[in-house]
């Protein structure tokens, strides 16, 4: 039996990376042969996945700040195209899945123009420039949540909701693990998403300060940039906070099994598998998202009760009270916990595979 073949279009931050690749794993495991495309700043986080096909695609965002970075943007992303067309004519995949961001668009243009079918994937609450722009040429647009907004009613037919793909290994791990319902010490994690975030370093240490001088019982893990390590470390031990420093990390389950309160930013790929390690959170949106996308995402995973979100002007002022709120009240924090148990994703490959056969069986 021939196998049918695959080409994943991803790249960038690790909220698209990572997705792609547990969706890659998965495809490999139903007997597809799978490729995937990543430009530079993916490839740091794929260094490991020896078995994997992968393709390096140089791809760029659109820079409108002004005319001549929009031409040199413009010029890139052309070239950017055309290589994609000759990486498309070599490889004659069956379907292209595109997993959002710049980094996909390329590819997924080009098999418009070859007339190659696309699927698109939008884990977001508002739908991201490079999908909307695509979403008229795609087969499908498979979404976490059916309330993504900025779809038009003629494309809403090509929705698809199947949940957060997200890691395999947090798909099929229990979570329901005792630091989790032990509040009586309260182990903190911070993370700025796969960059870390600079702000967090300066602003939180200051706030855990005042939590334990307060009396109140807790350890702190952050991530953190490299040059962030020595200062960071030397305010702990000063103030007497027991500590874990890390910079980025592939390995982020260890430190979900450790924890029981994660202060984030709130790019989708990371709220998702919160929800599905039971882990509750304060999401903290980037403010110059694209779209205000995170406080999109934010604003309504704390409507469904998964989670507290604060924007980030707000910190100084509101997360010493929240996290004393969290510690002194366990049943508000129980009641995220319990929310969180209600959801799952843990069948979002059969989804995704279900759909996927449908859309590679039909004539056109």
């Amino acid at each position: 039996m021939i196998k049918k073949k695959i080409l994943i279009a991803t790249g960038g931050t690790g909220g698209h990376i990572f997705p792609a690749l547990s969706l890659a794993k998965n495809l490999v495991k139903n007997n597809y042969s799978v490729k995937l495309t990543t430009d530079n700043r993916g490839l740091k986080y794929l260094g490991n996945e020896n078995k994997l096909n992968l393709i390096k695609l140089n791809t760029y965002p659109l820079i409108q700040k002004n005319i001549f970075k929009i031409i040199l943007s413009s010029t890139r992303i052309f070239f950017s195209i055309i290589r994609s067309i000759i990486l498309l004519l070599m490889e004659k995949p069956n379907i292209i899945f595109g997993m959002g961001g710049y980094s996909s668009f390329p590819i997924c243009f080009a098999a418009a123009i070859l007339k190659i079918k696309f699927i698109i994937y939008e884990n977001n609450l508002i739908i991201g420039k490079a999908n909307k722009f695509l979403l008229p040429f795609a087969k499908k647009i498979f979404v976490s949540y059916k309330e993504l907004e900025g779809i038009s009613e003629k494309d809403k037919e090509k929705m698809t909701e199947i949940g957060n793909i997200i890691r395999e290994e947090i798909i099929n791990s229990n979570f329901s693990i005792t630091p989790k319902n032990n509040y009586d010490k309260i182990n903190i994690l911070v993370l700025g998403g796969s960059q870390a975030a600079k702000i967090f370093a300066e602003k939180l240490p200051v706030i855990f300060k005042k939590l334990n001088d307060s009396g109140a019982p807790i350890k702190i893990f952050q991530q953190c940039q490299p040059n962030q390590n020595y200062e960071l470390l030397q305010f702990y031990k000063k103030a007497k906070i027991d500590c874990e420093l890390f910079n980025f990390s592939p390995q982020i389950m260890d430190y979900y099994s450790k924890v029981n309160l994660v202060i984030t930013r709130s790019g989708a790929s990371v709220l998702g598998e919160l929800i599905n390690t039971r882990t509750p959170f304060i999401a903290i949106p980037l403010p110059l998202s694209a779209d205000n996308h995170q406080l999109k995402n934010a604003l309504y995973y704390e409507k469904r009760g998964f989670g507290y979100s604060l924007e980030e002007k707000n910190i100084s002022e509101r997360l010493f009270k929240l996290i004393n709120l969290i510690i002194s009240d366990k049943k508000t924090i129980q009641k995220i916990i319990y929310a969180q148990s209600q959801y799952s994703d843990k069948e979002i490959f059969k989804k995704v595979n279900i759909n996927l056969e449908k859309i590679l069986n039909e004539k056109n």
